[in-house]
């Protein structure tokens, strides 16, 4: 059966890649997005959105140690998953955050760069659609194959998994600053194996899960971690590695 103009209008439109349907063009420069789009986002609707807001400075001065920071606090009440990731890092999976209720939609966290790249974080919605924040780093590189400084410190087995931490008061809410004793170790130097920390799970008092975060081997080694709660209410903090070490800290 021969098809009218308005089937073919209508095969064309879906046709048409998701972030065309009223999304922004792609604001940085990537020969991996359409990679990544389908490895980690299952090749789901998407559109690349600047109310994500990605921030990490334009040049990485250590690349070992590279601050971010992913505000997703214009799909307040929406926001199922998080996930953020380098795309030119050999391991580029950085978090993949689930915020509970009382959680803000603000998370800070250190990571390691291996060369100039761009950083993407995406913010899944309820109705299914991914939310795309962008932004590009530049750096001298080295930072994922760099030998560890955690494990040229005599004595870091006797501290692993020690949490340093301290709650600050803003006007909107209340700040877990974090920093875990732990070498984040990511495979890719000789000799030494994938040990790191790849599940943290924020709970108040009485055990509730507030907050899950599943971590990579691109977060920096002894990781730095900013949460922000609606409320001061006491809260602990339960890690494990991927050896099963596991770590308890009352914040």
């Amino acid at each position: 059966m021969a098809l009218d103009w308005r089937s073919w209008l209508l095969l064309a439109l879906f046709a048409l890649p998701w972030d065309s349907w009223g999304g922004e063009a792609d604001p940085v420069t990537s020969v991996m997005w359409d990679y990544y789009h389908a490895r980690l986002l299952d090749g789901a609707p998407f559109v690349f959105d600047q109310r994500v807001k990605l921030q990490a400075p334009p040049f990485a001065e250590d690349a070992r140690q590279v601050p971010i920071q992913v505000d997703a606090s214009a799909f307040a009440g929406q926001v199922e998953r998080i996930l953020a990731w380098a795309e030119l890092n050999p391991i580029p999976q950085i978090f993949d955050f689930a915020p509970g209720e009382r959680v803000l939609l603000r998370l800070a966290i250190r990571i390691r760069i291996e060369q100039a790249t761009p950083l993407r974080a995406a913010v899944l919605t309820r109705d299914g659609l991914w939310h795309v924040g962008s932004t590009q780093i530049d750096a001298a590189g080295g930072g994922c194959t760099a030998p560890s400084v955690v494990r040229a410190q005599a004595g870091w087995e006797e501290h692993l998994g020690e949490v340093l931490g301290r709650r600050f008061v803003l006007a909107d809410a209340s700040r877990l600053r974090l920093q875990i004793a732990h070498p984040m170790d990511n495979g890719l130097v000789g000799g030494i194996p994938e040990f790191y920390l790849n599940q943290a799970e924020l709970r108040d008092a009485s055990g509730k899960i507030l907050a899950r975060l599943e971590l990579f081997p691109a977060v920096s080694e002894n990781p730095t971690l900013s949460l922000d709660l609606k409320d001061e209410g006491e809260t602990e903090l339960w890690l494990r590695d991927n050896n099963g070490n596991e770590f308890k800290a009352a914040l």
